[in-house]
């Protein structure tokens, strides 16, 4: 049974991640696509565990995300790719708590971080992630400059 709920909450945060799910019932619907039997009840517990917060569009987040958003709109001054590596650049003192949030958003081209004192290095799986780990942190760094 953890195995089908763990599941289910991938499927979740894949779902989040790459649709506008506005509401519980659409977040069903899409699951049941994917051949997941479930109610609006066990995703109601599913969003409320996952601590999934609705946005002032009407859609859906993860905490994780959000988190990693933040870090990066308002900590990074950089971001520099060369095949499965990404760079990121970051103030002083800041680069273990944005590695630490690109870790707990668990993105799916990631194998993992490691930070100095300014420096992130992110390590992607091929060079395909690398361009798309760039582009995500390229597009909240510019949404950070945006909002200010």
């Amino acid at each position: 049974m953890a195995r089908t709920r763990n599941s289910r909450r991938d499927a979740i945060r894949e779902i989040v991640r790459t649709g506008s799910v506005r509401t519980q019932r659409a977040l069903v619907t899409e699951l049941r696509a994917r051949d997941f039997d479930c109610t609006q009840a066990t995703v109601s517990r599913d969003v409320a565990d996952m601590g999934l917060r609705k946005m002032p569009n009407g859609v859906y987040a993860l905490p994780e995300d959000l988190h990693l958003k933040r870090m990066v709109a308002d900590m990074v001054t950089e971001v520099v790719r060369t095949g499965n590596l990404v760079l990121i650049k970051a103030q002083p003192g800041l680069a273990s708590g944005i590695a630490a949030a690109v870790d707990a958003a668990d993105l799916p081209d990631i194998l993992g971080s490691i930070a100095g004192d300014d420096t992130v290095l992110v390590i992607a799986d091929g060079e395909e992630g690398g361009a798309r780990v760039e582009t995500a942190l390229r597009e909240l760094l510019v949404r950070g400059e945006d909002a200010a």
